[in-house]
């Protein structure tokens, strides 16, 4: 079994003709899983996701469609931490009219339409199974003043036993 030392540290002779003097450090083994983990706190756990409003977008398009000089789109965007995708977007959505100030795009996917035939066959079947429940009430009062009073109720062919 090939077994490694839990830290290595070698050291470069030190001196006026030693160029620099170096540490090199490697960890294996149960003494490298005990280190707490280094974490940068300038990075965020979570990236959040930029969103431009809509004035800025019509602001940038503005100054974008100014630009006649070369070198000059690059520079805005450049300047303003843009990619050049962004700028096809929002001409797209420009000339779409999507870009219109208070106007809001609603995310998700589209609504089907519903058939007024569906609506009206829908409202058409509760009225129908209230009207059933309605004639079955009556139908069990009716076996049960039949049977109070000893009247005999033949069963039909199509009746259901129960």
């Amino acid at each position: 079994m090939n077994r490694m030392p839990a830290a290595v540290e070698m050291y470069v002779a030190e001196g006026p003709d030693a160029p620099v003097a170096r540490r090199a450090t490697a960890t294996s083994g149960p003494s490298a899983t005990l280190r707490a983990p280094t974490h940068d706190p300038e990075v965020p756990a979570k990236v959040q996701r930029r969103q431009f409003t809509t004035e800025y977008r019509r602001r940038i398009l503005k100054e974008a469609d100014g630009c006649k000089k070369h070198g000059e789109l690059g520079s805005l965007l450049r300047r303003e931490g843009l990619y050049s995708s962004y700028l096809a977007n929002w001409r797209r959505q420009r000339d779409q009219g999507e870009l219109v100030v208070g106007r809001a795009r609603k995310r998700g996917p589209t609504p089907k339409p519903i058939d007024p035939r569906v609506k009206h066959l829908e409202v058409e079947n509760r009225r129908l199974q209230r009207k059933l429940a309605r004639a079955e009430t009556i139908i069990t009062l009716q076996k049960k003043v039949a049977e109070i009073l000893g009247i005999p109720l033949k069963p039909l062919d199509i009746d259901e036993t129960d």
